[in-house]
């Protein structure tokens, strides 16, 4: 069974921007480079960084909508992000020196009724994924055509926050993986287990507004709620747009 790689994503900061990639290392028993290598905490947060929390703990779509129109531009060599929104300048920072600048940058986005944005907090030596491991969120284009002709609407990919698409496979089939290895390029991933779905699907990342009912389409068209599956690095390995990926 294979199929090839349409496109790769990450995150910086997690529930605040996305960027697009052409390639990537895999490190064994990492996450995607630079992906939720930063997260914001909430002012009833219980953590305060350097590892691994649960996602309650931080500023996040699913509660507040708005974040999903946020993209990221991240400087590898110097580590300075730029973020912009369609409602906000663009801001350009050092998020390990300069998160009070974020905070102040995102306040107009963040619902009244919810805990405010305290603190930008680096996740540690892993990502502050939604998995308490180094998880790799793995979509594939079928699935997501799938949710679109339930619903009768076109969807940007970029609402599932994934970091690897996959093209050539069939609706479902990823959930079908669960205990399988995906070798992508040089690369090996043991598909862990399927990807639960909240509210911050249903925002569109060109707005920030809901818009479509994706949870509700979830449970008609596969009968759960998740979309997507998380896979962790078992072989080190660069990969990049345009590769074969093939489930072992």
């Amino acid at each position: 069974m294979t199929g090839r790689v349409t496109a790769l994503w990450r995150h910086p900061i997690k529930a605040h921007g996305r960027e697009s990639v052409a390639r990537v290392s895999l490190t064994k028993g990492q996450t995607f480079p630079w992906d939720r290598r930063w997260a914001v905490t909430h002012e009833a947060a219980k953590t305060t960084g350097g590892e691994w929390a649960p996602c309650a703990n931080f500023s996040r779509a699913a509660k507040a909508p708005q974040l999903m129109a946020i993209t990221a531009q991240l400087d590898e060599d110097t580590g300075r992000l730029t973020l912009r929104h369609p409602e906000l300048w663009d801001l350009s920072f050092d998020p390990n020196t300069q998160g009070d600048k974020m905070i102040d940058w995102v306040r107009p986005l963040m619902p009244s009724n919810r805990a405010a944005s305290a603190q930008v907090v680096s996740a540690g030596e892993t990502g502050m994924t939604d998995s308490d491991f180094a998880s790799i969120a793995i979509h594939t284009t079928a699935s997501h055509a799938a949710v679109e002709s339930h619903l009768d609407q076109r969807l940007s990919q970029e609402r599932w926050r994934g970091n690897i698409w996959l093209d050539g496979f069939s609706v479902g089939d990823e959930f079908a993986w669960i205990g399988k290895t995906l070798r992508i390029g040089s690369a090996e991933l043991e598909i862990k287990e399927p990807i639960t779905r909240c509210l911050a699907t249903t925002s569109n990342p060109d707005t920030g507004a809901r818009d479509a009912d994706t949870l509700g389409a979830l449970n008609k068209v596969f009968g759960h709620q998740d979309f997507g599956v998380y896979g962790m690095v078992t072989k080190s390995g660069d990969i990049c747009v345009g590769d074969t990926a093939e489930v072992l």
